[in-house]
């Protein structure tokens, strides 16, 4: 069973709609203010109807409901695909009984932190915990979906065990590092299910101000009746403006922030769904929000920033030599390489000189396979004619002075400009004879370089983490395009680079998987742990990877930077809105005062620029775009909006041009088409 669960969309639309239902349950509707405002209105018009059961009565009261049903439904279709994948992981708690040690049978929910178990081929593994003794081959397609199983063994850097896991092979001892209820599947579940999903403080800042326009509207219209009373006593009119209780709802539902209000919710569930969908499992919300801010990238070079195996890049011939030559011979050389550098030395002869492979096994030649002993491998033609090395520099030397020849001169000030420049020179020689030099490097991943220039944009510093020496790191950084390095790193520099830059003020990220990344893992303002590594490093970050692929890092970022753009999209949308709506409603509604004919028009009929048929038209009409608009935005909160590497200024400009100045207009157009619409049904 995997974790990247498929779930049909009408199955995800019907469950969300019956969620949108339970949810109307006051518990539920007072975690969100803004919503529980209009929740409250709903409950107080529905009150007004046994008193006056009018037809615009009810339709106020029917839109008010479906305002809070419409959020409450973005937020359970947010929820919707996590509860799919919580399902599927429940089903992977099933009755398992564990072996103790000491032979003893108990069940997996008995086991406390520090029991040992032992498990077999064949055996689900009971609970999460620590290889002590063995190795094996383990099946994690259950938490992972990658179906290969993978090899965990004692006392290095793949010694975690997951509960539910299954052993394919072999056997191991495990110690517990996890009670009943507190396993990485039960957190798992948790966090997806939403249980665990604490605001955000981004996420608390913009809720404090939306309660404030709430409060602030609330008070607003409180003083309209008083208000239009003065004024109709003064115009020597009466009963020409609405303000019945039902309308005074109406108005303030329209008038505070209910779009993001009954948004917000969905779109940080669906930060984390996007982040559960690439599998990485965030164990804070708060860590996708901290990832849209981080101002520095800490990356591990091998495996982040290159692919991890050296592989050949260039053949340079001694003097008087071929390059064709050279190539022939290094190719032949390396048909008996199994290693990833052989492999990648047969590649460039064919790619860059068209020399095709050819089978060792051929008449008359005797394969020499590479061992640790020799560092050389070759080939030896039973004619004795060619005996073909190529290998360590010291070696190939040691074999051509054997068969009474000399290195040359300018080939070891080949060997020496490769090591110098970061690379690793393997020497090829036919007989005595040196041929040339093949340049290993471990090769930058493709687009890389391009990716942290996109991060460059955003005002991310990406700083590469190395075990190698500063020539080659120097070499390497440049060539990737990080912005910094650090050379010879032991855990206590990265923990003391992270100290340094938030002492500036700075947010970080970083990835790792070994119990010595672990303190760094914690310090971070975002640690992303690999499913692979120690349950001491699943334990310190904030995230896990469960494809354990370091370079998840970088769109880990952008992913906190969506959630980021697309709650400041919406917002400012949201509060446009506001201002269009209030343009909407009140001219209408203050637009007979002051008229000088019984059918006239007042002063204020002027600002009635959306020329709305009457007040009771416009009520409606306001108060079914502000519940419709909610519905509208629904998969522009789940899907997030468009992700560009930007600045915040020009993010911010471009959320004002077209969020800010779209939300402005787009009501006064739907506004007016369904006061249309109502006139024509005759509903006002």
């Amino acid at each position: 069973m995997s974790t990247k669960v498929e779930i049909k969309y009408s199955e995800l639309v019907r469950h969300a709609v019956i969620d949108a239902f339970k949810k109307l349950d006051p518990r539920d509707e007072i975690k969100n203010l803004v919503m529980f405002v209009v929740y409250v209105g709903a409950i107080l018009s529905t009150g007004v109807l046994f008193r006056n059961c009018s037809g615009f009565n009810i339709q106020i009261c029917l839109w008010l409901w479906f305002t809070c049903l419409f959020a409450n439904f973005a937020e359970a279709m947010a929820e919707g695909r996590g509860k799919a994948h919580a399902d599927a992981l429940k089903k992977m708690r099933t009755k398992t009984l564990a072996r103790k040690r000491d032979g003893q049978r108990v069940n997996a929910a008995e086991l406390r932190k520090g029991d040992e178990v032992v498990c077999e081929a064949g055996d689900t593994i009971p609970a999460d915990g620590e290889i002590i003794e063995g190795i094996a081959t383990v099946d994690e397609s259950a938490i992972t979906g990658e179906s290969a199983p993978v090899i965990r063994e004692s006392g290095g850097d793949r010694s975690a065990v997951t509960g539910g896991t299954r052993v394919i092979s072999d056997k191991i001892i495990i110690r517990v590092t996890a009670d009943a209820g507190n396993s990485f599947l039960d957190r798992m579940i948790s966090m997806i299910e939403g249980a665990r999903r604490q605001k955000t403080p981004n996420e608390i800042a913009l809720n404090i101000l939306l309660v404030s326009l709430t409060a602030l509207f609330i008070l607003v219209v409180i003083t309209l009746p008083a208000f239009a009373r003065y004024n109709e006593k003064a115009a020597s009119q009466t009963g020409v403006v609405l303000t019945t209780l039902p309308v005074l709802l109406a108005l303030i539902v329209c008038l505070i922030p209910t779009t993001i209000g009954g948004l917000l919710s969905a779109i940080g569930i669906a930060g984390i769904d996007r982040l559960m969908r690439r599998n990485v499992l965030a164990t804070s919300g708060r860590a996708v929000e901290a990832a849209g801010d981080v101002d520095v990238l800490l990356l591990d070079k091998t495996g982040t920033i290159t692919l991890g195996n050296r592989m050949a890049t260039e053949f340079i011939p001694a003097p008087s030599v071929k390059i064709e030559e050279l190539a022939d011979a290094a190719q032949l050389a390396s048909l008996a390489d199994e290693t990833p550098e052989g492999r990648s030395i047969v590649v460039l002869a064919k790619e860059k000189h068209g020399l095709r492979g050819r089978e060792v096994a051929e008449p008359h030649a005797v394969p020499v396979p590479f061992t640790a002993q020799t560092r050389m491998s070759g080939v030896d033609f039973g004619d004795g004619t060619r005996r073909i090395r190529k290998g360590a520099t010291e070696a190939v030397q040691a074999f051509v002075e054997s068969q009474g020849g000399v290195m040359p001169k300018a080939v070891t000030q080949i060997v020496e400009q490769i090591s110098r420049s970061g690379g690793t020179p393997l020497v090829v020689c036919d007989g005595k004879n040196v041929l040339g030099v093949i340049q290993l490097k471990d090769v930058v991943k493709g687009g890389i370089k391009e990716r942290f220039a996109q991060l460059r944009k955003m005002g991310v510093r990406t700083v590469m983490i190395t075990g190698d020496n500063p020539l080659t790191a120097a070499a390497i950084a440049a060539e990737a395009g990080v912005d910094d390095f650090i050379a010879q790193a032991k855990p206590e520099d990265k923990l003391a680079r992270i100290r340094h830059e938030q002492a500036g003020g700075k947010l970080i990220a970083m990835i790792g998987d070994g119990t010595n990344d672990a303190p760094a893992l914690a310090q971070a303002d975002v640690g992303v742990a690999m499913n692979t590594g120690t349950q001491a490093a699943r334990e310190a970050g904030n995230m896990v990877d469960l494809d354990s692929n370091p370079t998840k890092l970088i769109e880990v970022v952008e992913i906190g930077k969506q959630l980021l753009m697309t709650r400041g999209a919406l917002t400012t949308f949201s509060i446009a809105n506001d201002v269009s709506k209030y343009f909407a409603i009140l001219p209408a509604m203050f637009g007979v005062l002051y008229a000088t004919t019984a059918l006239g028009k007042g002063p204020l009929d002027k600002l009635n620029v959306m020329h709305l048929h009457s007040p009771e038209s416009a009520i409606l009409s306001a108060v079914i775009f502000n519940a419709l608009i909610i519905v509208a935005l629904i998969p522009l909160a789940l899907r997030g909006v468009k992700y560009q590497p930007l600045g915040a200024a020009v993010i911010l400009r471009k959320n004002m041009l077209i969020y800010g100045v779209g939300g402005l207009i787009i009501p006064f157009i739907f506004i007016k088409l369904i006061d249309i619409a109502l006139v024509a049904l005759r509903l006002a």
